[in-house]
């Protein structure tokens, strides 16, 4: 079997000593790069072109979820694990709508790492033995683009403001993106909400990544 190659970015130095230990015990994987924030990563990227990049979610400069966006635009082949400290259902929803392979807890035992690298090579999704019993495959596959469901009755302009709010950014930011106030964005956060009845934003996405809603026409 040929190598298959790794990029590792936390921006913990035990954490990816660890991860280079462990990963060095399998004669065929190996590190070929390695980055202590999503910045950093991508510029390696572009030299090393790993067959996965094992990322943690909160890093400086570039967090790892904004990471991930642009390692699925620039690098659709280029499988993702997750590797993260967050166990909730609203980091997992984000990572995985943003186009994750796998998730993974940091106190999920050596082995499933392993497993779980092993899984995404052969093509398959991997979730960690902590929420896996709440992630049914047919969930997975939502996330994934793999099966529609028809639009709720919201405006072009919620649907927009949903779909950034499901990819974490912040009213601010999505103003910025739309050409529009915060304020005006927060005016359609409070008409989602009262749409789908919920009564936060994280309630809001976990329901909305939960039951596989299309957001636009161009997902897939």
């Amino acid at each position: 079997m040929n190598q298959y190659r790794i990029a590792i970015a936390d921006d913990h130095c035990l954490i990816r000593q660890g991860l280079k230990s462990l990963i060095g015990t399998c004669p065929s994987l190996s590190i070929v790069a390695e980055a202590d924030n999503g910045s950093e990563l991508l510029e390696k990227l572009q030299r090393h072109r790993p067959d996965m990049v094992i990322l943690d979610i909160t890093m400086p400069q570039l967090n790892g979820i904004e990471a991930l966006r642009k390692i699925r635009e620039r690098y659709p082949n280029m499988a993702v694990l997750i590797l993260t400290m967050h166990s909730g259902g609203y980091h997992f929803y984000q990572a995985m709508t943003a186009g994750a392979h796998g998730y993974l807890i940091k106190d999920d035992s050596e082995s499933e790492l392993l497993a779980a690298i092993g899984t995404i090579r052969e093509g398959r999704p991997y979730i960690s033995s902590q929420l896996a019993p709440e992630v049914t495959d047919e969930v997975i596959a939502k996330f994934r683009g793999d099966a529609k469901m028809p639009f709720y009755c919201l405006s072009d302009r919620e649907k927009e403001v949903l779909c950034l709010v499901m990819q974490g950014h912040s009213s601010r930011t999505i103003g910025e993106r739309l050409g529009i106030s915060p304020r005006t964005i927060d005016h359609h956060r409070a008409s989602l909400l009262k749409k789908f009845k919920m009564k936060n934003t994280v309630d809001l996405v976990n329901h909305v990544a939960s039951s596989g809603m299309r957001l636009s026409d161009k997902e897939t």
